[in-house]
């Protein structure tokens, strides 16, 4: 009969007593630690999550208003109130950038527009007529600005709808109101440099007061701040400028 070698295999862990003496005397390696397999936790459900305050956070406006009828966040009075702060600051976010070009208005909606528009937007208006070459120069520059500034207001008037008998050699001409009352005024398109850009509109108009206003912060920036960012958005296009000319002439 031939001889059977069995080798018997203990329960996982388990150590005889001989083994041990074995370990001590350095005959044997230690023992090595027990398998222990990692707990084990199910997915969390998404809808159980903690309606905390990072949560609402990431909610889009259109996100914002599905929850109106979810009773997780409703029996929540914190998150309500939270929930119903956040939909205000983004109306008012909304309510800010809300011009971006250059509006035709008649003498008609003077008062209106400009006397009466809301309380801190400051208000460009453009005094022209159609046919003047420096008109059309400053208009273009104007429509560049409402689209970088549009919480600022722009509008246009045919100048003798807005001022009876207004002389044509003052054209064009600019007026800056800001919560109701005039704040500054330029006369004719050298008023803005010898050459008129809308850069150097920008920064004409910025001289005294923070008339141009992009929209991104929550509160009215400083005259210094509005220049600042005048500067840099005219460096950056004299930037891309110069990079355009480079690529035309490598080809």
């Amino acid at each position: 009969m031939g001889d059977y070698h069995f080798v018997y295999k203990d329960v996982e862990g388990a150590s005889t007593q001989w083994d041990d003496i074995q370990r001590k005397l350095g005959n044997l390696p230690p023992k090595p630690p027990i398998f222990k397999p990692d707990p084990f936790t199910p997915a969390e459900d998404e809808g159980s999550k903690a309606k905390d305050k990072d949560w609402i956070d990431e909610k889009t406006q259109d996100e914002l208003d599905d929850l109106e009828d979810d009773p997780d966040v409703n029996d929540d009075r914190f998150l309500q109130e939270y929930r119903m702060k956040r939909i205000a600051e983004m109306k008012e976010v909304a309510k800010i950038v809300r011009f971006g070009s250059v509006t035709p208005i008649s003498g008609s909606d003077f008062v209106r527009e400009v006397s009466q528009a809301p309380e801190d937007i400051w208000v460009v208006v453009l005094l022209y007529k159609d046919g003047y070459s420096d008109c059309q120069i400053l208009l273009q520059c104007l429509d560049e600005l409402a689209t970088k500034y549009p919480a600022t207001k722009f509008v246009k008037i045919i100048s003798t709808d807005c001022i009876q008998n207004y002389p044509d050699c003052n054209l064009p001409t600019v007026l800056v109101y800001h919560n109701g009352a005039l704040k500054s005024n330029y006369v004719g398109v050298r008023s803005f440099g010898r050459r008129c850009t809308p850069e150097g509109v920008a920064l004409t108009l910025c001289q005294s007061d923070p008339v141009l206003n992009d929209g991104r912060g929550k509160k009215e920036q400083s005259r210094e701040a509005v220049l600042e960012g005048v500067r840099e958005r005219f460096l950056e296009k004299v930037v891309a400028q110069h990079e355009d000319d480079d690529g035309s002439s490598s080809d």
